[in-house]
This record gives structure tokens, sequence and C-alpha cells, in this order.
């Protein structure tokens, strides 16, 4: 397995013979280098989407359509996209388990927003979410853009994750030291990469605070386009 960040909040994991874009947020990226966006998405066979913000959202339809690979995502926000941009969809919800070549994903709650937008100002996109991504004998659990929530207790109970992808830059999401609160009350992970940081100035720039938060625990700062192979 190969988890590669694409800076902010866009993920590459390659599991399972499946290569799933996570939010891939290319044109306007200021972390992803423009000559290297072949590189991020060589070989895509899904994307799958969190919420329909424009630093997750943006891209997907779009880079689909160059790929010819199925959108994945919340159900109002997939069939909008279906309609619009013409591209295959896997819409689904809360609580809902799609097989994507052998990779088990399941949509988990999440507390944000979720927006696009539109002529008149903001246009509904259907709920944000997280995701448990099970292959290869592990189970990932991406946060999306999310604070502390209860819903955390039942999903490490019934889920049992090992690898964290937790949102950790603050101002938008948790920061560094509520990731690190959620992760050591609600989950029995091996390893936490954090995300949705060091983008801009109002987010945190260093995973420390995270890190002193979770001894024993393997947090790996991650490196723009640098697999994590675990």
């Amino acid at each position: 397995m190969k988890i590669i960040w694409l800076g902010h909040a866009s993920l590459r994991i390659e599991l399972e013979g499946q290569v799933l874009l996570i939010d891939p947020w290319l044109d306007g990226n200021p972390m992803l280098p423009d000559d290297r966006y072949d590189e991020a998405t060589k070989g895509a066979t899904h994307v799958l989407i969190t919420h329909g913000h424009g630093d997750h959202a943006s891209s997907g339809a779009e880079l689909c359509k160059t790929l010819g690979v199925p959108a994945v995502g919340i159900f109002d926000l997939m069939g909008y996209w279906e309609e619009k941009h013409g591209i295959d969809v896997v819409g689904f919800n809360k609580g809902g388990t799609v097989d994507l070549g052998g990779v088990k994903v399941t949509m988990v709650n999440a507390t944000h927003s979720s927006s696009f937008s539109g002529e008149d100002g903001p246009v509904y996109a259907g709920h944000e979410s997280g995701y448990m991504i099970e292959g290869e004998g592990h189970v990932i659990y991406v946060s999306g853009d999310t604070d502390i929530m209860a819903d955390m207790e039942w999903m490490g109970d019934l889920h049992k994750p090992d690898i964290g992808i937790l949102c950790a830059g603050g101002h938008f999401t948790m920061d560094m030291k509520r990731a690190a609160y959620a992760a050591k009350r609600y989950f029995d992970f091996r390893t936490v990469i954090p995300y949705h940081y060091k983008t801009f100035g109002a987010l945190e720039q260093s995973a420390e605070a995270l890190a002193a938060g979770l001894p024993g625990v393997d947090v790996i700062e991650p490196e723009v386009l640098v697999a994590i192979e675990v």
C-alpha cells in the first residue's frame, strides 16, 4: 500500500491494484507543482470526494472526464455531477459501503459544511463525510474536514482503523491538539498522518503537537508526492 500526499487535503492511495484519488485539488493548490499533475493522477481508477468545497472538489468532475474514471461520493453531489458533467458516478450515503475493485469504502460522518459557489451564492452539495477504506489487511480512516465528534467512538470501535489520516490544520477543522485528543480517546491507530495543514498561513505548519499528544503512535508528517509505504 502507498499513501501519497498531494498537498492540502488531496491524497493518492494505491492498494488492492486500485488507485484512489481523494479530494484531488489540482488547479489552485499551492502545494502541488503544475508540472507534476500527471505524476499525481497517473493510473487513477476512482476519484473520491468528501464534500463540495472548492479546495476539495473543484477539480473532481473535470479530472474524471480527463481520466475516464468514476467519481465516488455523497449521493446528492454525485447526482448533480452526473447530470451536469456527464460523468460516471458512484453515489451513496452515510453507512453505505461500496466495493471499488476489491477496496471496500464505507462512508462515515463528519462535522463541517458542504457547498460550492454559485451565481447567487453557495449551492448545497450534500453532506460532508469521511471514509473508512479497507484493503490489504488495513483499515484507513480518512477524516475529511471535521472537528471532534462523539460519532468517532463507535466509528473506532466498529471499523477499528489502524491508520488515521486526520485533518489537523485548525481554523476550518480540528487542529493538531484536538486531532491528537480524538485519536487517543476514540481510536487505536498504529499510524497517524496529518493533512489539511501547511497550505495557508491560517493553518498549522507543524505536526509537533500531534506527535507529542500521541506517544507510541507512528506520526508521519507527509511530504508532497513522496510515498508512505505501509
